[in-house]
């Protein structure tokens, strides 16, 4: 994009105008693989964060985040350990890179596959890239298999999916 265009077109960080997605990845144990919850929210802002955070993760446990202010008040009942992506991307133990692979691939979805994504749909794109990330160590016909389980019986009309009247 030209330096003019630019200009005029991008101001601020970025975020102007894009919807808040939050995330939540709870690493392998012993008897499966990662998991990840995402949602959209109405801003990134600390009231909105910490409540996810609050309905998905058991006071006490470790937390891992970025150097969002946002996050700072988590210390008060979790374990919460913030990596600065401007000095580096791990310490040790302490890093995002398993959900930044998820916000890698939710992106290449959008951008590869779907080109363009209404806000007003993109809880459902965050679900089924959730499901598919949640599902990668099984087989694909698994996969279809549990999908289709859910919508067995089920009728969805383009109404309910548009959200016309």
């Amino acid at each position: 994009m030209h330096k003019d265009k630019r200009a005029v077109k991008i101001t601020g960080t970025g975020g102007i105008g894009k919807a808040a997605v939050v995330g939540l990845l709870e690493r392998d144990s012993p008897d499966r693989h990662g998991t990840v919850r995402a949602k959209v929210v109405a801003n990134v802002r600390r009231k909105a964060l910490a409540s996810e955070v609050c309905d998905h993760v058991v006071a006490g446990s470790e937390v891992h985040t970025d150097a969002l202010n946002s996050y700072s008040d988590l210390g008060a009942d979790y374990i919460h350990q913030v990596i600065d992506h401007a000095e580096n991307y791990a310490e040790g133990q302490v890093h995002a890179n398993g959900l930044e692979n998820f916000w890698s691939l939710l992106k290449r979805a959008i951008k590869g596959t779907y080109i363009s994504v209404e806000p007003f749909h993109l809880f459902r794109y965050l679900d089924e890239q959730a499901f598919r990330f949640n599902s990668r160590e099984v087989t694909d016909l698994e996969r279809f298999t549990r999908a289709t389980s859910n919508i067995a019986g089920r009728r969805l009309t383009s109404k309910e999916v548009t959200g016309a009247a």
